[in-house]
Order: structure tokens, then sequence, then C-alpha cells
């Protein structure tokens, strides 16, 4: 369960760094799973793990959560809200920790996996239409706008 900015959400019990990839293809299309766990449209991503650097990371859950090869660029931005929070089933609570990379497809083909129920190249004017969480569409928003220094929030 996803909160942001409800008086009514569990407290945080741990932080994780986690990243989130735009990756965008020579089109300027933006590559999109649908999650099994939500049903919601996302960038793929997922948590850092012990024994990896952040840019292993991005590689891994991309390839991972889309059948991608990726080659990092940069980051786009830090989210560190402490008022969301993700709850899972077995009683832990993250406050969010994001950082958000751009990444170029340098190999591999697209296919879904556990976490991801459909593995999608978007148009930007697509964006709209789609079920995205808020806090997904705020990283794509902010990588979009080429920003010079990457987003801190």
């Amino acid at each position: 369960m996803d909160y942001i900015d409800d008086p009514n959400a569990p407290k945080a019990n741990n932080v994780v760094p986690s990243v989130v990839a735009i990756v965008t293809d020579d089109s300027g299309r933006i590559l999109l799973i649908h999650k099994t766990d939500n049903d919601l449209w996302a960038l793929p991503g997922g948590g850092h793990e012990i024994g990896e650097s952040i840019s292993e990371t991005v590689v891994r859950e991309v390839k991972e959560e889309t059948g991608f090869d990726v080659q990092v660029e940069r980051v786009t931005g830090l989210y560190t809200n402490p008022r969301h929070v993700m709850a899972y089933d077995d009683g832990e609570v993250r406050q969010q920790f994001s950082i958000a990379f751009r990444a170029k497809v340098i190999g591999g083909e697209a296919r879904t996996s556990s976490e991801s129920r459909a593995v999608r190249w978007v148009n930007r004017s697509e964006l709209e239409e789609l079920e995205l969480h808020p806090s997904m569409r705020l990283r794509i928003q902010h990588a979009l706008e080429d920003r010079v220094t990457p987003y801190i929030g």
C-alpha cells in the first residue's frame, strides 16, 4: 500500500534506497511496465542490494522487469519525501528513498516478469491516459525537463 501525505498512514520503520529508470528510445518514447502488485503503470526499478553499485541496481532492475539491457546516463532526481511511505504485508513500512536515472537501451528484448504483466514503449502524449502513481508522473516530468541539475526533494 502506497501512502502520500495521508495522516492515517502508518509510521515508517525502514528506509531502503531504490532506483527507477527513465529509459527513452530514439523516438522519445518512454519504457514503462504494468505492475503486477498494484495494477498501475510505472517506471522499471527496485531496491538497492548489498554488493552492487547504484548503477548496477539500475541495470539489474531494468533487465529483470523489462528484458532490456541499459546503460545509465545520469541522475535526474532524488526523492526522499518523509510523507511518502509504502506499507508491506510483512509489517515493513518504508519511507521513500528513490533515485531516478536516465538510461538508454543497449540490448535485450521486451519480456515480462513476476513484477511486470506488460512492458511497453509509450509516447509522451499517451502518458495522461495511463494509470500512473503521482510519484511516477513526477519522476517522468523531471527527467523529461532535461534539467541542468537533478531534482532534490
